[in-house]
């Protein structure tokens, strides 16, 4: 059963799973939240938001500034959520390392994840070219994830870059013989977390979708005294709805990297199943909240500013 038709059961309305509060009452983007403020302080991330949804995040944002949240007029893909954050940093003139993360997955050892994303920043100082995304040691031969074959160390000599590795290829959705072979051959699960700079991310983005890029440069050539919902507003009109893991990562996987994660487990949330085995590791239940929630699309992106070094893994979580 697809998660959706299992929460219209338990809540008896649609709510997407980053609003769900499956732990103990906390929701998943609550929890993404925390897992990032263990790296990235709060006043540096950034929250991408559908706007027409602000009726629902308003309870669980009310204390973010609203410099900090960016919001979408329309929900048209992961691609254009992240150029639009993307823009948004450029704009206050930071071009360095940043980490996007889905906000609807589970994590069952923050502490230990977060260690990874710190050495991933440390990767991306080293060698400003590399954007890292974080695979997943996988538990098995599962059809609905997206795996990454990776290829050889980056620097097999370099104490911080000798466990990032090239990426031969990315696979959405493999057959079931497909995924065998993956797993055989210790290929990785895709989280779609990522670090990199910011200007290189841009870059990519502009090669693969040029005139979504287009659409967001054009802003000096709007009239003056426009807002920026007026102006976002005009931008993602006609915008297409476009996936930035099929059209930026899949059409240019030389240009990107892997960190292999081990120890910590980690799933999609994506059907039932997969929710009650996370739930049931984590020691809890299903909480049943009371609020009526559509369909939004959300991220977490943080921006690490160069003082990295002040910021690092709390030892004493997870």
């Amino acid at each position: 059963m697809r998660l959706s038709s299992f929460t219209r059961k338990v809540y008896g309305y649609h709510l997407p799973k980053q609003f769900c509060p499956l732990f103990e009452g906390e929701t998943l983007l609550e929890r993404t939240m925390r897992r990032v403020s263990l790296v990235v302080p709060p006043a540096q991330t950034m929250t991408v938001l559908n706007r027409a949804h602000d009726r629902f995040y308003t309870p669980i944002l009310e204390r973010t500034a609203s410099s900090r949240l960016v919001l979408q007029p329309e929900n048209r893909g992961t691609a254009a959520a992240i150029v639009c954050a993307l823009c948004r940093m450029i704009e206050r003139e930071h071009t360095g390392p940043v980490a996007i993360f889905p906000s609807d997955h589970y994590v069952g050892d923050d502490s230990t994840f977060m260690r990874h994303v710190s050495a991933a920043f440390r990767a991306v100082e080293i060698a400003p070219r590399l954007t890292v995304l974080l695979g997943i040691a996988p538990e098995g031969p599962e059809t609905e994830y997206g795996w990454i074959e990776p290829g050889l160390a980056v620097s097999p000599s370099h104490p911080e870059l000798r466990q990032i590795n090239q990426i031969r290829r990315f696979w959405e959705k493999p057959s079931l013989d497909v995924a065998h072979d993956l797993y055989a051959r210790n290929c990785l699960w895709n989280s779609f977390i990522l670090v990199g700079n910011v200007l290189n991310l841009l870059s990519l983005t502009a090669s693969a979708l040029p005139e979504m890029y287009r659409e967001f440069t054009r802003v000096e050539s709007f009239p003056d005294g426009l807002s920026e919902d007026e102006v976002l507003e005009t931008i993602f009109r006609d915008l297409p709805s476009v996936d930035f893991s099929r059209s930026v990562l899949a059409e240019f996987p030389a240009e990107f990297s892997v960190m292999p994660v081990t120890g910590v487990s980690w799933s999609d949330l994506g059907d039932s199943r997969r929710l009650l085995a996370a739930i049931s590791s984590d020691g809890g239940h299903i909480s049943r909240g009371s609020q009526n929630v559509t369909e939004s699309k959300s991220f977490a992106v943080s921006n690490l500013q160069p003082q990295f070094n002040r910021y690092k893994v709390s030892q004493s979580q997870g």
